[in-house]
């Protein structure tokens, strides 16, 4: 079975969340005998092919992203239209406006299925000027995946376009890779430079620091935790949080800055429990938690009615708290700081739950099934 996937962006162009879970879906399915390809649009597609383990990516010329939303010109339309008459499954990712054009203009005639990743939260005046082809393009697909049970029960866009009988859940994952070998000195190097003691507990959010992650609830709760918080990740609210632990007297937030992906499974490893304190819907699902999870570490987050709260299960795999409540975050990380079996029970707990929903196994044996079903139905 052919399956092209189409999203903006790709590597090796700047990484994130949602090319990393197509990433993810690519790979998986790939292990059940599905040939991926991905196209993409990238502002300098050079070289126009790149191979990778999960599939082929074919780049076009991204001419502007007003809006992160990258628009592409003729030759991308002519190379979709090649691409969906190669593949038996045309695989979309939501939300990118100019994949409904793409689907519009390649005159589409396999079967469809399209990720739901995130609703459009932000850009009101471009979902307002969007919405009749959103809407339109919802309706069309053979298939819609909500990526966990409370977004396909509180998204309204979805309620509005997508019938009971075409709407799957499936959460997104990831391959396990804590076993993969590490330099032996990395745990060693990294925390003389975040000023770690051997063993010492700490809490670790991890991630780009964007503007719906609350990071200024971590903060200011930062005093009230009794460990320290490691933030590692960069992004334009850096500078911001920064100065607001500065101003909230935060000795105990530490900085990390970009780590490597070796750094990244130190710290995964070595942290009492992941806090994920996004305040708002642009949080849709929050695979830093599936990886937490992946490596068996509790995880506090917020209940914003997104996935956030179905990865992370209250009272099993860690604690859900509302939204912008430092003192309520606090007393939840705290819990888990200062009670280390605790800690171990509950990630336990996390690691069953990502072998059960979240694994590459779980993951590519759910999308496999789908492309067979919306196949099966043309």
């Amino acid at each position: 079975m052919r399956v092209v996937h189409v999203y903006r962006t790709y590597f090796p162009d700047p990484p994130g969340g949602l090319q990393e879970a197509i990433r993810q879906i690519a790979l998986s399915t790939r292990e059940r005998g599905v040939e991926p390809r991905i196209l993409t649009l990238s502002p300098t597609p050079t070289p126009t092919v790149v191979d990778y383990p999960e599939g082929q990516v074919v780049r076009e010329k991204s001419w502007a992203a007003p809006a992160s939303c990258d628009l592409g010109g003729p030759c991308s339309v002519m190379k979709y239209r090649e691409m969906a008459d190669w593949a038996d499954v045309v695989h979309f990712h939501f939300p990118w406006p100019f994949a409904d054009v793409l689907h519009l203009l390649g005159r589409t005639k396999k079967p469809t299925v399209m990720t739901y990743h995130s609703d459009i939260v932000r850009q009101k005046l471009l979902g307002s000027i969007y919405g009749p082809l959103m809407r339109r393009t919802l309706r069309s697909m053979s298939a819609v995946v909500a990526t966990s049970p409370a977004y396909a029960r509180t998204s309204e866009t979805l309620a509005a376009c997508v019938s009971k009988e075409r709407l799957n859940t499936i959460p997104l994952g990831i391959i396990d890779y804590r076993d993969e070998p590490q330099p032996l000195d990395t745990q060693r190097n990294l925390e003389g430079r975040l000023g770690l003691a051997p063993g010492e507990p700490y809490v670790l959010a991890l991630g780009v620091l964007r503007y719906y992650k609350g990071l200024h609830t971590l903060v200011e709760a930062a005093r009230q935790v009794r460990a320290k918080i490691v933030i590692a990740g960069s992004g334009p609210e850096r500078e911001p949080l920064a100065a607001l632990a500065r101003q909230h007297g935060a000795s105990n937030v530490v900085f990390a800055g970009q780590v490597t992906h070796e750094e990244k499974v130190a710290l995964l490893k070595g942290c009492r429990a992941m806090v994920l304190p996004s305040h708002l819907r642009s949080e849709a699902f929050g695979m830093v938690l599936v990886e937490a999870a992946m490596f068996g570490k509790p995880m506090v987050c917020c209940e914003i009615g997104s996935g956030t709260s179905f990865v992370n299960e209250d009272g099993v795999t860690g604690f859900v708290v509302p939204p912008e409540t430092p003192e309520q975050l606090a007393a939840a990380i705290n819990r888990l700081a200062l009670d280390e079996a605790l800690a171990h029970r509950m990630g336990a707990a996390a690691r069953d739950r990502y072998e059960r929903l979240f694994s590459g196994p779980a993951l590519g044996a759910a999308y496999k099934a789908l492309y067979q079903q919306v196949v099966a139905a043309t």
